[in-house]
């Protein structure tokens, strides 16, 4: 995190009790790492998955200010007993494969929604200060179980500003689109076969997809819990890439790199997978206001004077900014040295 970003967030941070949940995901972990610099009080790592807390707990094994909590959001009780005494939480716990939701939905209604809501009432029960719900560009008008679960997720945040029993706590969303190097997306799967020599596979190289790397996602998540007043979407200006530009950049780094170059093999979108991703839907372009890297989709606009209008006929993939092929190759190359490392 750049100095600058790190001096302004630390007197919101400073002494705070946070929550992550989902906290050693790729995102989660991330958050985690940022706030350890913000001087917080505690920071509590809640997850389901112990192995990859006792590997997280091994890395940062001399910093006290970290609680590793086992435990699932889908356990109203569970999440009452870890939101004792929080502050913040940031609520990064999701299923987000969308293949895996479209095939169990059961469980993705489970996870995403019946743990959302039980992070909210939880959080309700307990007077926490903020709390910031992580969600997806495929929310946005979504035709697919995951974006489904997610969009009903951030209406389930949103509405708890106006809960009965709300005596304070703001609660808010952010939209990421795919995060670069998160698990299970597209560039760490392409990277994997370039390296073993297999096809790239892809579902359609017209496709689109917004991208931010996972410095961004976390920088934009901390940034809206200080910013907050309740009830707003917020979303960082992406980038987007094209499928076929992808191929293309990773059939140039094997050439350069001695490696053999790969074939492609599109096999189609699967169920669920739109040609190209939205940031926000035609209803909410109208209240759709930015302030510096970020847009913000605003239920009370009074609330945030530095923010400006802004008037988009929409927010697409196919109508972003594209990443450069110079970016893309330097993608690449940073997936390759960590994976040395």
């Amino acid at each position: 995190m750049p100095k600058q970003q790190t001096a302004e967030l630390k007197p919101f941070f400073h002494n705070k009790t946070v929550l992550v949940t989902g906290g050693t995901g790729s995102i989660g972990s991330q958050i985690v790492k940022r706030l350890l610099l913000l001087t917080p009080k505690q920071v509590i790592v809640f997850s389901k998955d112990d192995s990859k807390q006792y590997v997280m707990s091994q890395k940062y094994a001399e910093d006290k200010r970290l609680l590793f909590v086992l435990g699932d959001v889908r356990d109203h009780r569970r999440m009452n007993q870890v939101m004792k005494g929080v502050d913040i939480v940031f609520h990064a716990a999701a299923l987000k494969q969308v293949p895996t939701c479209e095939d169990h939905p059961f469980e993705a209604i489970q996870t995403n929604l019946i743990g959302g809501q039980n992070v909210v009432e939880a959080a309700l029960s307990h007077r926490v200060q903020h709390v910031i719900n992580i969600s997806t560009d495929k929310a946005v008008s979504p035709v697919n179980t995951m974006g489904a679960t997610k969009l009903l997720s951030e209406k389930l945040f949103h509405q708890a500003n106006r809960h009965v029993q709300n005596k304070g706590t703001l609660f808010c969303s952010v939209r990421f689109g795919n995060v670069l190097g998160s698990r299970g997306s597209v560039i760490p799967i392409l990277f994997e076969q370039m390296m073993e020599g297999e096809p790239l596979t892809i579902t359609d190289k017209n496709m689109t997809r917004f991208f931010m790397s996972i410095d961004d996602a976390a920088t934009l998540t901390l940034q809206s819990a200080a910013i907050t007043k309740g009830g707003e979407t917020f979303i960082f200006k992406m980038e987007s890439l094209k499928l076929e530009e992808l191929i293309h950049g990773f059939e140039e780094y094997a050439s350069q790199h001695g490696l053999p170059r790969p074939a492609a093999v599109e096999v189609g979108k699967r169920p669920g997978e739109k040609l190209h991703e939205e940031l926000t839907s035609p209803h909410e372009i109208e209240s759709l206001y930015e302030w510096g890297n970020l847009y913000a989709i605003l239920p009370e606009p009074e609330k945030h004077p530095d923010f400006r209008k802004v008037n988009l006929p929409g927010y697409q993939s196919d109508q972003a900014p594209l990443i450069t092929k110079e970016r893309i190759a330097q993608i690449i190359e940073e997936l390759h040295q960590e994976k040395k490392a």
